[in-house]
């Protein structure tokens, strides 16, 4: 397969979780795909990082300001509650059942998701800077395995 077909830091076949390091909201999501992906099934990334920078630049999309969540399958991107219900598709049981709500028109949806994306800041809070993965979430993050090496 031809790589350039491929948002950079991405292989063929991996499925990326894009999301705002500094929201707390976004980092609970993230923290929640740690600990029910038992399947390593998704790799993620903040949006503030260089892998994540680089494929929101191949996407063409804004590198200063992060309004949804985005998930990267292969070449494909998804946004906004279609991220979220393809995502929980592909979670053990009973995640995939909170997915049915895909089949709500997807302009109640978004709008919903919006809602809460607009205002996750006010509701929730943001740190300083973005959180740094754990030696426990080794693999979990897009190319982290590099920053977990040991120097011998």
């Amino acid at each position: 397969m031809d790589a350039d077909r491929y948002p950079p830091h991405v292989r063929p076949g991996e499925r990326v979780v894009l999301f705002d390091g500094v929201c707390k909201l976004c980092n609970g999501w993230a923290k929640f795909l740690i600990r029910h992906d038992r399947s390593r099934v998704f790799k993620l990334a903040s949006v503030q990082s260089a892998e994540g920078q680089a494929i929101l630049r191949w996407f063409d999309l804004p590198t200063d300001r992060f309004e949804t969540l985005l998930y990267v399958e292969g070449c494909e991107l998804h946004v906004r509650s279609d991220a979220i219900a393809r995502i929980l598709r592909q979670l053990p049981a009973p995640w995939p059942l909170l997915a049915s709500f895909r089949f709500l028109p997807r302009a109640m949806r978004d709008g919903c998701y919006d809602r809460v994306a607009l205002n996750r800041y006010r509701l929730f809070g943001r740190h300083e800077a973005c959180l740094l993965p754990s030696p426990d979430h080794e693999g979990r993050f897009l190319h982290a395995e590099r920053s977990f090496q040991r120097k011998g």
